[in-house]
């Protein structure tokens, strides 16, 4: 016969217990027993259930206490973001494929993902090819567009945007350039408009249209990545800068870097006979390190680029040609379309505005901005 067992007795919590808070706390202070309030905790939230709980919720003044000491973590910048997993450049050199630290996943509200490429991150090393992303630095510089109500950063950290469009397959798509002319505006970004592939039409149709860009002060330049056309001339202008490249698919994005930085290899393609469009190549946004210094950001072609946190009455104050006669209109809120006494339509009317950046806005305001707020 075993052993018999031997049972032995723990406290375990009551169905019924004394109130635990005093009653008054005013009474006290005023008899005298202020000592004794000056000596509770500030940092706890009382909850009330007495000693008998499991758990008490500390309300934290600083930072967490649980977060590893920055003797033990690395800086670094994200490359690229995979799924679950993000790609980090670590500054020592090393790459380093990490996950992301639970906390972080639940801020992330209003955002597709809380890691994007070009962040700058705190890493935790587990071994010499994993880690985990502890903290994100805060950002600046960030193109974002609008993806099924949520926020699409595409990038984060640049200095320049790089709108690359084809002169022929895919066609020029002013309305496009313009979508992102206005998010560069937005985020104070430094804008240029690339027109690439020139050697497969005559430049000279290319030059009214391109000629409003340069006369509102945006920087504009035609190369060709068949012919070398300007080639040099981008290389230097990205040297040393922090710039995302961005543009629908088939306009020749990484046939471009490929050629300002050789042996890169990025994958290219041909654009589809059938309907004209470029294949998606880039699936994610990646960063790219130039020999030179600096670095650029290639980023999956686009081909509807919705606007983000953009309403329809801020769209005439960030195009240049439009913004000196916002002022001028009779009504403070005018949205410049069929508004009596509108500064903006008569600048249209005697050729001070171009009317194809006109048609374009109300083609963006009537089309896209006015439908999502109604």
């Amino acid at each position: 016969m075993g052993k018999k067992r031997q049972k032995q007795r723990t406290d375990f919590r009551k169905k019924y217990q004394g109130r635990v808070r005093k009653g008054d706390l005013t009474r006290e202070f005023r008899t005298g027993d202020a000592d004794s309030l000056a000596d509770v905790s500030q940092g706890e939230r009382v909850s009330g259930k007495g000693e008998l709980t499991r758990k008490r919720t500390v309300q934290s003044t600083g930072k967490n206490e649980q977060q590893v000491s920055s003797g033990e973590l690395k800086t670094g910048r994200v490359v690229s973001v995979h799924g679950l997993k993000s790609r980090v450049l670590a500054d020592d050199g090393e790459i380093y494929d990490c996950a992301v630290r639970q906390v972080l996943k639940s801020l992330s509200i209003e955002q597709r993902s809380i890691v994007v490429a070009g962040d700058h991150v705190l890493i935790r090393a587990e071994s010499h090819l994993d880690g985990v992303i502890e903290e994100v630095r805060p950002r600046r510089g960030v193109i974002s567009r609008t993806s099924r109500g949520q926020q699409h950063v595409l990038v984060a950290n640049v200095d320049y945007l790089l709108i690359i469009t084809s002169a022929a397959e895919p066609g020029l798509k002013p309305a496009l350039i313009d979508r992102f002319l206005l998010t560069a505006q937005q985020c104070n970004l430094q804008p240029v408009v690339v027109v690439n592939k020139v050697d497969l039409v005559d430049s000279v149709k290319l030059q009214p249209l391109l000629g409003v860009y340069a006369s509102m002060g945006f920087r504009v330049l035609m190369t060709s990545a068949e012919t070398g056309v300007n080639i040099a001339y981008l290389r230097c202008l990205l040297k040393g800068k922090q710039t995302a490249v961005t543009g629908q698919s088939g306009v020749g994005k990484s046939s471009l870097l490929n050629v300002i930085q050789p042996g890169l290899g990025l994958a290219v393609a041909t654009v589809s006979q059938d309907n004209d469009k470029g294949r998606h190549t880039t699936t994610a946004a990646r960063l790219i390190p130039l020999e030179g210094g600096g670095a650029v950001f290639d980023t999956p072609g686009i081909r509807q680029f919705q606007l983000w946190d953009i309403s329809a009455s801020e769209v005439a104050g960030l195009m240049p040609d439009l913004r000196p006669y916002v002022s001028a209109c009779r009504y403070p809120d005018c949205l410049h379309l069929s508004e009596d006494e509108c500064a903006v339509k008569n600048a249209v009317a005697d050729g001070r505005i171009d009317a194809r950046r006109y048609d374009a806005y109300c083609h963006l305001l009537e089309g896209d901005l006015m439908s999502e707020s109604r």
